[in-house]
């Protein structure tokens, strides 16, 4: 049940339906979802430890803000954590997980053609999955499983603006050939470019006040 309550929460959180800075009674949460107060004490503490909620005993809970250093942090760690799945997982792709990225980048680009931004998304994590779950390493994939909803917060205000064009397709055909030719480091490298760009245009968004609170 604590799962369950912690995958509608940090939905709701994500697409902005418990908007940042909103205060939240596990109680109310509680009758809303069906549950009793405990999966939902349990899946909030899992929401503070994700950087989603910001709690004080005693004071308030609340759906944590947008903070821009905050995100520039969270990128910087999955920029890294993803160059190390990359470099330890293109020795270890095979045909099948390579026809796994093709269906998920096209599953990808059908969603942003209908601007559908909770596929899209899905889709984009499929892809990224197989690299990472290739890896081999449960540490990269329990922290990047962790940090991601943060970025999917600003991903699903901001979407056509970040991942929803062509450019974010073309990268993942780019990407799949590199690992195809078994270019450890030149896909680490292409990985991390991807990473810096759209953290240069979330840092852009920030700027002008687009990502405000």
């Amino acid at each position: 049940m604590s799962d369950a309550a912690y995958d509608r929460l940090r939905d709701a959180i994500v697409r902005g339906e418990l908007a940042p800075g909103e205060k939240i009674k596990d109680a109310e949460l509680a009758e809303m979802l069906g549950l009793s107060r405990t999966p939902v004490r349990e899946a909030l503490t899992r929401l503070v430890e994700s950087g989603l909620i910001e709690a004080k005993p005693g004071v308030y809970t609340r759906v944590s803000t947008l903070n821009q250093d905050d995100v520039a942090a969270n990128l910087a760690v999955l920029k890294a954590l993803d160059s190390l799945a990359m470099a330890t997982a293109v020795p270890r792709l095979t045909e099948r997980d390579f026809q796994a990225m093709r269906q998920a980048n096209r599953k990808f680009a059908a969603a942003v053609q209908k601007q559908d931004v909770s596929k899209a998304l899905a889709a984009d994590d499929a892809y990224h999955a197989v690299v990472i779950d290739a890896a081999g390493n449960p540490v990269i994939k329990r922290i990047i499983e962790q940090l991601h909803p943060q970025l999917h917060r600003i991903l699903y205000r901001k979407f056509s603006g970040l991942l929803g064009g062509e450019e974010t397709i073309n990268h993942h055909d780019e990407l799949i050939r590199v690992c195809e030719q078994g270019d450890a480091e030149a896909a680490a490298g292409l990985s991390g470019e991807h990473w810096s760009h759209l953290g240069n245009l979330i840092s852009g968004l920030f700027d002008s006040d687009e990502l405000k609170s």
